[in-house]
C-alpha cells in the first residue's frame, strides 16, 4: 500500500504514479491526520510512505501519525521523500521510526519536485514546474521498479545532511513554523476553502474571514489552494505565484 501526505500535490503525484506502476492502492493520509484517525491498516504488500521534506525530515505530523497507527500484514517499509533539492538525513529518521514497530526498513529515496515552500523560497511557474516533473518521472519509475523487485532504496547521507535533519530541523520548527504571519486580503470571498484544506483544523472563519490558530505545520495548502489567492504570509509571499502540482490540479 502506498500512503501519502501532500499539501500542494507533489507527493500525491509521486505516490499515485508509484501505486499505478506497482498495481497497488494509494491512500491519502490527509483525512486521517485531520480526523486523528489512527485505526489499524492492513496490507500484504510492502508499505510505501510518500511525503514531502520539511527542513530535511518528514513532516512531524506524518511521523507522529505513523508512530501512533497500528499496521498489520507486511513488515517491509519504504520511504519516498519529495523535495526541492535535498532531503538531508531524512532516511536516518525514517529508519528510527521503523525500529519500535518491528518493521524491515527497506530504504529511503528522494524525488526532486518543484519547490512549493513560497513562505521562504521562490516557486516555479507552471511551465518550469512541468519541466521539473518530467525530469522526475524516470526517477519515480526507477524507485517503483526497485520496490517491485524488493530491492533496497539507498540515499547517501553525509555529515551536513545529518546535522540538517537533526539540529536544524529542531530549530526550524521552533523558530520559523508559525501561523502568526498569515493574513487575508480584501479579495477573500469567505468561501472557507482554506478551512477545509488545513490538515490540522487550524483555520476557522470568524465573521467570514479565516483566522489561524497555533497548530500550523507550514504545509502551504491554505495559501496555495486559495481560489482567490487572497492569503499572504507577511511580506514573504507577496508577488509570488502560488504553486499547485499542475498534474494534480
Amino acid at each position: 500500500m502506498v500512503l501519502y501526505f501532500s499539501g500542494t500535490g507533489n507527493s500525491a503525484y509521486v505516490a499515485k504514479r508509484i501505486a499505478n506502476l506497482l498495481l497497488d492502492e494509494s491512500l491519502d493520509l490527509f483525512p486521517k491526520i485531520r480526523a486523528h484517525d489512527d485505526s489499524e491498516l492492513h496490507s500484504d504488500k510492502p508499505w510505501v510512505f510518500v511525503a514531502p521534506v520539511y527542513a530535511w525530515q518528514m513532516p512531524l505530523i506524518v511521523r507522529d501519525w505513523i508512530a501512533n497507527t497500528a499496521f498489520s500484514g507486511s513488515k517491509d517499509v519504504y520511504f519516498v521523500i519529495t523535495c526541492g533539492q535535498s532531503i538531508g538525513g531524512a532516511g536516518e529518521f525514517a529508519r528510527k521510526l521503523c525500529e519500535p514497530k518491528g518493521w524491515n526498513f527497506k530504504g529511503c529515496s528522494k524525488v526532486v519536485m518543484p519547490e512549493n515552500y513560497l513562505l521562504m523560497f521562490s516557486v516555479p511557474d507552471e511551465a518550469q514546474a512541468r519541466q521539473i516533473i518530467a525530469q522526475a518521472e524516470p526517477v519515480i519509475d526507477a524507485i517503483a521498479d526497485a520496490i517491485g523487485k524488493g530491492e533496497m532504496l539507498d540515499e547517501k547521507v553525509g555529515l551536513v545532511g545529518r546535522l540538517s535533519s537533526g539540529l536544524v530541523n529542531t530549530l526550524f520548527y521552533k523558530c520559523f513554523v508559525s501561523a502568526k504571519k498569515f493574513y487575508v486580503q480584501e479579495s477573500c470571498n469567505s468561501c472557507g476553502y482554506c478551512e477545509t484544506v488545513c490538515p490540522l483544523n487550524n483555520i476557522h472563519l470568524v465573521d467570514g474571514k479565516p483566522q489561524w490558530g497555533d497548530a500550523c505545520t507550514h504545509c502551504c495548502a491554505c495559501i496555495c489552494r486559495c481560489p482567490q489567492e487572497a492569503i499572504e504570509y507577511g511580506k514573504a509571499s507577496v508577488g509570488k505565484p502560488r504553486y499547485l502540482c499542475p498534474i494534480e490540479k
